[in-house]
């Protein structure tokens, strides 16, 4: 017996092609539920990047990796649940929980593969229903003060962040006590896991910038506490080691941005740099990241978003006594813990820009290659 779904499918490439996929509508069918599984219906998710890199087929085409002709991608959201399996304790029917999309752990509970992406056999919430594992849900908050769609984008920015800003301030203060830095410059670039981290760090008691290069991020930076600083006023801080080895003004450009940008670094920390940077950019602003950075400073990062392969000088490293901060995800007991402190002290994202609706999914998904959307690009399923 099968289960029949209105879904957006991905098809795995044809051989030989490496364009980018497109997201078919069409029926999609499952196997019914065994003892620890649990039928849901998603409500409203949040396009994440990962959703992105898979319709991109960047790095890899996810179908080819999972042995599978098509994939339903998707893994952030609020649901609802229809019917569990017998063994399932942690939610029952007619319960909203949020996706916590940990298919597969390791043996202290770290994510190994994500739920509705590399993880073989799941399926995501671009579905009219879905089946997942008990272990992918979390119930919401009885009576919450916020809402599902706040929710769905909290299911993996928020999280992610929670998870990332543990073991990064957790390092720092390895490094120096509250009472030697009581207040750590935190700065920050990339999209809404950074700005939820940033707004952790503000709880904590840091100074907080925030960079960015669009408009309309800039502006949902400044309806929270963490300050905006807009990284065009620098030039082009995006570094291309092939070209900064060959093409003298390609070379002469990129370093008067990057000193525009250190000396505005400067003029922030009063000469001391950033005590952790938010960097889940990756391979194109690494070098300003590192440059930016304070000794016994901290680099936190949980993506990959603009390259994967990093180089330094492991020398310098050492002497400045930097540490290097890499998450995915988060724990269970993490997810818990960080949604029982949202829910406390509003830690929340702010939905600012317009809710996509189902049939709307194909123009996110474009909009979200071409980098045209909010900080949260959240869109619903069912009403």
């Amino acid at each position: 017996m099968t289960i029949s779904s209105d879904a957006w499918v991905l098809y795995a490439a044809p051989d030989g092609v490496v364009e980018p996929a497109k997201l078919v509508r069409e029926a999609f069918e499952f196997p019914e539920l065994t003892e620890n599984d649990v039928l849901c219906e998603p409500l409203y998710g949040c396009w994440e990047g990962n959703m992105g890199h898979a319709v991109e087929r960047s790095p890899i085409d996810i179908c080819k990796l999972r042995g599978e002709e098509k994939v339903v991608i998707g893994n952030t959201g609020v649901v609802r649940v229809l019917e569990t399996g017998r063994k399932v304790e942690t939610v029952r029917a007619g319960q909203n929980a949020m996706v916590f999309p940990c298919a597969v752990a390791d043996r202290y509970g770290y994510p190994e593969k994500i739920m509705g992406y590399d993880a073989p056999g799941t399926m995501g919430v671009l579905a009219k229903r879905m089946k997942t594992k008990a272990w992918e849900l979390i119930p919401l908050p009885a009576n919450t003060k916020y809402s599902l769609s706040q929710w769905a984008a909290f299911s993996g920015r928020y999280v992610t962040a929670w998870s990332n800003w543990e073991l990064a301030f957790g390092t720092l203060r390895l490094l120096m006590g509250a009472d030697e830095n009581p207040h750590p410059t935190v700065w920050g670039w990339g999209g809404g896991t950074a700005l939820a981290e940033l707004e952790l760090a503000k709880r904590y008691g840091c100074r907080t910038v925030m960079l960015s290069g669009n408009d309309r991020r800039i502006a949902e930076i400044a309806r929270t506490e963490v300050t905006p600083l807009d990284r065009r006023a620098f030039g082009d801080l995006t570094f291309d080691e092939r070209k900064f080895s060959t093409d003298r003004s390609a070379r002469r450009t990129y370093l008067n941005a990057e000193s525009a940008f250190l000396k505005a670094v400067k003029e922030q920390t009063e000469g001391q740099g950033v005590n952790i940077f938010v960097d889940h950019i990756g391979t194109a602003v690494l070098r300003a990241t590192m440059k930016a950075l304070s000794r016994e400073g901290v680099i936190a990062t949980a993506g990959w978003k603009e390259g994967q392969v990093i180089s330094f000088l492991r020398a310098m490293e050492c002497i400045e006594r930097h540490q290097h901060v890499h998450t995915h995800y988060a724990r269970y007991r993490q997810g818990v813990d960080a949604m029982a402190y949202a829910e406390r002290h509003g830690w929340m994202p702010q939905i600012n820009d317009r809710v996509y609706s189902f049939d709307e999914i194909p123009e996110l998904a474009e909009r979200f290659v071409h980098d045209d959307h909010g900080l949260f690009p959240v869109f619903s399923v069912n009403s």
